[in-house]
């Protein structure tokens, strides 16, 4: 099952907060995909789907739909900051193995 950290269900509520949405929670989805795996987004949603998951953390609601969260097993939303920047990242993902076959990894 995937977890969110306790920095990224506070900083997500406090960004609901400044949004004048507080109550509504974080959609995440799956944004493409490649040799890599599957790319992820994060969105705003006042409730879920039809069909949707939803995990809780902190009164922080987070919503995706069943493919979404099956590719999030066992990975984490986490909230960092550093030098270079700052953002919600998604930990756990184990890097490419890609064959001969694959054109982007050469």
């Amino acid at each position: 099952m995937i977890k969110v950290s306790d920095n990224a269900a506070e900083k997500a509520k406090e960004i609901l907060k400044a949004e004048g949405k507080e109550g509504w929670g974080l959609r995440v989805f799956i944004h493409g995909s490649g040799c890599c795996g599957p790319s992820y987004g994060l969105d705003i949603d006042e409730q879920a789907a039809a069909g949707d998951q939803t995990i809780e953390k902190n009164g922080l609601k987070v919503f995706m739909n069943q493919e979404t969260f099956s590719s999030l097993d066992n990975k984490e939303i986490d909230y960092i900051k550093t030098p270079e920047g700052e953002g919600f990242v998604i930990n756990g993902n184990e890097p490419p193995s890609c064959g001969s076959g694959c054109s982007s990894c050469g």
